[in-house]
């Protein structure tokens, strides 16, 4: 099932996690770009405009939150699903009540993925 007009960022750090759900999503027909921190996913957003930005809270220097803050700050338009474990489940509720449009809890399947995408792109 092709989506070429859906663009996403994945950012996590980690490695092994972002390089299969990056090849499972372009499988998908998804166009997808990674990133391993958010400085990185900052710099990313700066050159190219994302449909979706799949957003990991818990990374090192910049974490998930203050990626976006800056995406609010900067008026980035672009879907922010956040990446969360579920230790982190009050965070990503903090996160959707300052702009994220929805979290999913880690470990999460391709399917339950792919339908939060879908989900947060029909809006």
């Amino acid at each position: 099932m092709a989506h070429p007009q859906i663009t996403i960022l994945f950012v996590d750090d980690e490695d092994a996690l972002r390089q299969v759900v990056q090849e499972q999503l372009t499988l998908e027909g998804y166009e997808v770009d990674s990133a391993d921190d958010g400085d990185t996913a900052v710099e990313k957003m700066a050159e190219r405009e994302y449909n979706v930005v799949l957003l990991d809270i818990r990374m090192p220097r910049m974490n998930g939150i203050d990626v976006l803050k800056h995406i609010k700050e900067k008026r980035i338009y672009t879907r922010v699903i956040m990446l969360t474990g579920v230790d982190d489940l009050t965070v990503a509720m903090e996160a959707v009540k300052n702009g994220a449009n929805d979290y999913i809890t880690k470990p999460y399947d391709l399917a339950s993925l792919v339908k939060c995408i879908k989900r947060v792109t029909a809006k």
